[in-house]
């Protein structure tokens, strides 16, 4: 099985976005596919919450995605209890990936196309995400503060590129 390629290389959108799949053959699913964690019942019983933003444009594999989201659950999960934190992740993978393989070693000019057909094939899913979107946000009450931010850190090494946390609710409850 072919190794994927790390997320740095799909980090910055060179060419047009290709978001379509009913023109593509052979789109995969995305990884990600749980995007509220917690207690999903009651969310907005939380006093304070707070999200993880991009400081750049920056597209996010779904790998990345999953890897965030495992994460930060985990995390808020043996800190907070399955009941004291919301989790949701506010963005989707739909920009699809291709990739253009070359063979390489001896005898490749007889197999390869070259540039020949050169569209690729599809190899993953990421979210396109501009600058200071809101990548994931988690409801918290104030004794789990801390936690929610290290969470969200955790969260924010996974992902591609710089991120900054922020207080969206709440913080007038917080002596910072």
């Amino acid at each position: 099985m072919a190794k994927t390629k790390p997320g740095k290389v799909y980090r910055v959108a060179k060419k047009r976005l290709f978001t379509r799949k009913e023109y593509m053959k052979g789109v995969p699913n995305p990884k990600i596919t749980i995007f509220d964690m917690g207690d999903i019942i009651n969310p907005d019983k939380f006093e304070i919450s707070l999200s993880l933003h991009t400081k750049e444009e920056v597209q996010i594999t779904h790998n990345a995605l999953e890897a965030a989201r495992i994460t930060a659950n985990k995390y808020m999960t043996k800190i907070a209890g399955r009941s004291g934190f919301y989790l949701k992740f506010r963005v989707f993978p739909h920009v699809v990936l291709r990739e253009n393989k070359l063979a390489t070693g001896a005898g490749a000019d007889r197999v390869s196309d070259g540039m020949r057909g050169s569209f690729g094939k599809n190899v993953g899913l990421a979210a396109h995400v501009k600058k200071n979107q809101k990548v994931v946000t988690i409801n918290v009450n104030r004794n789990n503060y801390w936690a929610a931010v290290k969470a969200l850190r955790k969260a924010g090494m996974k992902i591609p590129g710089p991120f900054s946390i922020s207080i969206d609710r709440g913080r007038e409850l917080l002596n910072l």
